[in-house]
């Protein structure tokens, strides 16, 4: 799969990146399919899942045209391992806080809910700046995008309020999740090769330049929600460098499964 030049090779990454971001976490909110709190949110989280998948399936087509080779979107979804994901590490992480080892713990609704936030509202500004990239195709499909994660911030902003400023059990579940979580965003801006190399030719974003106004977004809406803003330090994930957590693993295995145990299938 390797592209004929080092500008075709950052341009491939940069589309791997995005497309591995939305089809793990649309694999990990899928998880919630049958289990949500409450029907109607059962059914929102299904389909924002599947408005990730849908994005992570135009990317990855794009990429396969790009890299040729026989490469298809099943191919990079469900036949990569682990450690060639470009994914952040935030998205791979299970539905509940830190936890020892290989403890368990059942979901907790206001990590998953802190995370789509945070998440989201950085693709929010994303999408917006790709309307503009040089790769049309790309363009095309970040205004189809944004038009989908402006419900997805809105949908994690309301839910984030009413835990927040909700219940005093729901605003000692909301404060610990973004305590966990916020850690997890600085590897938004640490700029990766691939992502300096798109930036400088049109074809992707300057990811640092985002940060002020996702942090001004971030910071409305916890003051509505009468939630404090954890300072992001420690270390910083490198997941999209591909290096990941163990929980990577394990969440391939189950989406990739069926594709690999029968991969002459047609369905």
């Amino acid at each position: 799969m390797a592209a004929s030049s080092h500008a075709d090779a950052a341009h491939i990454d940069y589309l791997l990146h995005l497309a591995d971001n939305a089809v793990v976490l649309g694999q990990r909110n899928g998880e919630w399919c049958g289990h949500g709190p409450v029907l109607e949110e059962d059914i929102a989280m299904t389909n924002m899942s599947l408005d990730l998948i849908g994005q992570a399936r135009m990317l990855y087509q794009h990429a396969a045209a790009l890299i040729g080779d026989g490469a298809t979107e099943d191919s990079l979804a469900y036949f990569r391992d682990a450690h060639v994901f470009r994914n952040y590490t935030l998205l791979e992480l299970p539905h509940h806080g830190a936890l020892v080892g290989y403890a368990i713990d059942n979901r907790d609704y206001a990590v998953t809910i802190v995370r789509n936030f945070l998440y989201s509202s950085l693709m929010l500004l994303v999408w917006d700046r790709l309307q503009s990239s040089s790769d049309k195709q790309l363009a095309a499909i970040a205004a189809k995008s944004l038009k989908e994660v402006r419900y997805h911030v809105r949908h994690a902003g309301d839910w984030l309020v009413r835990f927040g400023d909700g219940t005093t059990e729901s605003h000692d579940k909301a404060q610990p999740a973004l305590d966990h979580l916020m850690p997890y965003t600085q590897e938004f801006w640490s700029a990766s090769d691939f992502e300096s190399s798109v930036a400088a030719n049109g074809v992707g974003v300057d990811i640092t330049s985002l940060r002020h106004a996702w942090e001004m977004q971030l910071q409305d809406t916890l003051s509505e929600a009468t939630l404090q803003m954890p300072t992001a330090g420690g270390f910083i994930t490198t997941g999209k460098q591909q290096v990941h957590s163990e929980h990577l693993t394990f969440l391939l295995e189950e989406m990739q499964s069926l594709a690999r145990r029968h991969p002459e299938g047609v369905w």
